[in-house]
């Protein structure tokens, strides 16, 4: 049986602290959670009763043990989850400073393990026949994930529904061109002409597009190639326009936030989950939009992804309480 969904990209181990309002530096107290932007996804599609699958690489140490333990445990199929011996699996730091600086410090050196998925290795039947396939920026970024992000995108082939996060994270990359938006935009306009969807926030659709205004922005992902194209607005919304002219702004869900950090890998397993429901477009966003304001007003971001009754509940009374 296909898979309702697979992810490719990051995953690596979230070491949050459990205190708020303090600096890394004085923080004596921190917890333990799976993260990465594709497994996050992954989990969050899970979470809504969705079969969903990542592909992504760790390294071989207690780290990965526990990450593979951990997508078990969220319903997450691991089997295309491999090791890379001589690569640490990735490990990220916050400081929670609500409601809106989560600085974070990405340890992801000499090289993520995630950037070493090989297309040799790819199981693209799999790829094929899943209902949703959705990759990252961060994959184009450096070889040989980049050849393999495209090499997966071209053997899909545009079928079922294939949706590219624009995920612009320059900090991530070694190859410091790749920091500047005109290195970047060639490989990401051979992503959106295999692509069905395109999602990104306001500086992302301005890295990829050149255009800040949501609609511009909108409408030139549209003419890349993409057949819906989500602008995220942040407290301002999010805008959704299809190639058919349906249209969709949707404004956010009030919400105590305590750790935005994982409210757009909500966003996303809710948005896939949306899209194979075949639901129009207005209810997909504000479900996504539900799923996104659930876990800002959380600590963690994996084991914070809500089920389909809180989204439900949350839109029943208009906020996240």
């Amino acid at each position: 049986m296909a898979y309702d969904l697979i992810t490719m990209g990051r995953i690596g181990v979230d070491l949050y602290p459990l205190q708020t309002g303090v600096p890394l530096a004085q923080v004596t107290t921190f917890g333990r959670f799976l993260g990465g932007s594709a497994a996050n996804v992954a989990v969050a599609a899970a979470r809504l009763g969705r079969r969903t699958a990542l592909i992504s690489r760790t390294g071989d140490d207690p780290f990965a043990t526990y990450l593979h333990q951990a997508l078990g445990e969220f319903g997450v199929d691991d089997r295309f989850v491999t090791p890379v011996a001589a690569l640490p699996t990735p490990v990220t730091f916050c400081e929670v400073f609500p409601p809106d600086d989560f600085p974070l410090y990405f340890y992801r050196r000499p090289k993520a393990p995630d950037l070493e998925i090989d297309a040799r290795d790819l199981d693209l039947d799999a790829i094929r026949e899943t209902r949703v396939f959705w990759v990252t920026g961060t994959g184009l970024s450096e070889e040989p994930s980049r050849t393999a992000t495209l090499t997966a995108l071209a053997h899909r082939a545009r079928s079922g529904t294939t949706v590219l996060d624009l995920d612009w994270r320059p900090t991530l990359w070694k190859d410091t061109a790749w920091r500047d938006p005109e290195a970047a935009r060639p490989f990401y306009a051979e992503a959106l002409r295999h692509a069905t969807v395109a999602v990104g926030n306001l500086d992302e659709v301005e890295v990829v597009t050149g255009l800040r205004e949501p609609h511009a922005a909108a409408r030139a992902l549209l003419a890349a190639g993409v057949r819906l194209a989500v602008v995220k607005q942040g407290p301002k919304g999010v805008l959704a326009v299809g190639a058919d002219g349906e249209c969709a702004e949707v404004p956010p869900l009030p919400v105590t936030v305590l750790n935005g950090l994982g409210a757009g890998d909500a966003f996303g397993g809710s948005l896939c989950h949306g899209l194979l429901a075949g639901w129009d477009l207005e209810t997909t966003v504000r479900h996504a939009n539900a799923a996104g304001a659930i876990v800002a007003s959380r600590l963690e971001c994996s084991s914070a992804m809500p089920t389909a009754a809180e989204v439900a509940a949350a839109l029943s009374e208009g906020a996240v309480r």
